[in-house]
């Protein structure tokens, strides 16, 4: 029987992320991963820490606030992670897309964040590579990027030197609240008891909330993603299609039907070893990672549309991942009250690495009852319980 202060399960970023800031304030940590550390979604996506993608008000602020602390991390942490900040760019391929960028960028200033307006000419400064009827766009201009795997890892490292443990190949199986208020924890590698839990187990989340109880709704959304050689430099940061907006957040697109079928939206992400990522997709297909040729062929045809140029470069290989989904498309970062001292880190969707560091934070600030760095109301599992998902 092993006993620890906080025991955390699921070793993604967002795991590493509670475990350093946890382990930060003085606190004993376990962290387990029922396979190896950083294998499941926090390895099959992109880099970035964006508020350009966010809806403006709350959730862009909290995009904000997880940039800064990933700006001191780079600072901080003894292991580097391939962190850029040239910021981000939404392109539009239209009059009516570029009327909303207008009202996107409005909002979004209104709110206090460094947006503007692109027109054509800078975007043919931006990449000569880019298709020639493109009308402009939107930038935010705070936008970074990382390596996930070096930064989970880097996270990892120096919660271990702050004295955490971390097991890999620990498969959880049962979670007890026993009746003097601590949790019992059987795992593949033992028993386990703890003060604290903490579920940061991503699309796996309802399955341990399923043993105390407790229905998570999270459920898991596939993306897929090319990974390309540049013989040139098409471009220094990332940039998406307005219309991966509209993708993202459930709207209509005047696009084909299989481009609507899967979800697809341009995105690029130039990448420090000076390759580059191509996506992006979403659809609803249970636990299935097998990568389908016809959504990446979609994928290809919508990059191409952007730049047609790519048309000629080679692809290294591809891949999909699961991203755990909300139905209000914000993460579940919470106590839940009718379980003291247990929390829920999860349902990021493909904002895991832009929110790993202000999940971690404020995780750390609930359980050493302190003032949290974002209003934690938006975030509440309780939200759901209502039978209304507010943003």
């Amino acid at each position: 029987m092993k006993h620890c202060d906080v025991f955390i399960i699921g070793g993604g970023i967002i795991g590493c992320a509670i475990a350093y800031y946890v382990s930060k304030s003085g606190r004993q940590v376990t962290l387990v991963e029922k396979g190896d550390f950083v294998s499941g979604t926090s390895s099959r996506c992109d880099g970035n820490i964006l508020a350009i993608d966010k809806d403006p008000g709350f959730d862009s602020q909290m995009s904000l606030v997880s940039q800064k602390l990933v700006a001191d991390l780079s600072r901080q942490l003894d292991y580097p992670f391939e962190y850029r900040a040239p910021g981000s760019i939404l392109v539009c391929e239209s009059e009516e897309e570029m009327e909303a960028a207008e009202q996107w960028v409005e909002r979004q200033k209104a709110a206090g964040l460094p947006f503007r307006m692109l027109d054509r000419n800078d975007i043919r400064h931006e990449s000569k590579y880019f298709a020639d009827d493109l009308l402009g766009g939107l930038e935010c201009s705070t936008d970074s990027t990382v390596n996930p795997y070096m930064l989970a890892f880097a996270l990892l490292e120096a919660a271990k030197q702050q004295g955490s443990e971390a097991w890999k190949h620990t498969e959880v199986r049962r979670v007890k609240k026993e009746g003097d208020g601590s949790f019992s924890i059987d795992t593949s590698n033992g028993m386990f008891t703890a003060n604290h839990v903490v579920n940061a187990a991503g699309v796996w989340a309802p399955k341990i909330g399923e043993m105390l109880g407790l229905s998570i709704p999270i459920k898991p959304r596939k993306g897929h993603i090319i990974v390309a050689s540049r013989q040139e430099q098409i471009g220094l940061r990332k940039v998406m299609e307005f219309g991966y907006l509209i993708s993202k957040f459930g709207g209509e697109r005047r696009v084909d039907p299989l481009t609507e079928k899967y979800g697809v939206a341009l995105v690029f992400e130039p990448t420090e070893s000076q390759n580059f990522l191509i996506g992006s997709s979403r659809e609803f297909v249970d636990f299935n990672t097998k990568v389908e040729h016809e959504v990446i062929q979609c994928i290809a045809r919508r990059a191409i549309r952007f730049y047609p140029k790519m048309a000629d470069m080679m692809i290294i290989r591809t891949y999909a991942g699961l991203r755990p989904y909300t139905e209000d498309h914000l993460p579940i970062v919470s106590r839940v009250d009718e379980i003291p001292n247990f929390y829920i880190a999860a349902g990021h969707e493909g904002d895991g690495i832009s929110l790993a560091a202000v999940t971690g934070k404020v995780v750390e600030e609930l359980m050493n009852e302190k003032e949290t760095s974002i209003p934690i109301q938006p975030l509440s599992y309780h939200r759901f319980q209502k039978g209304v998902a507010s943003i």
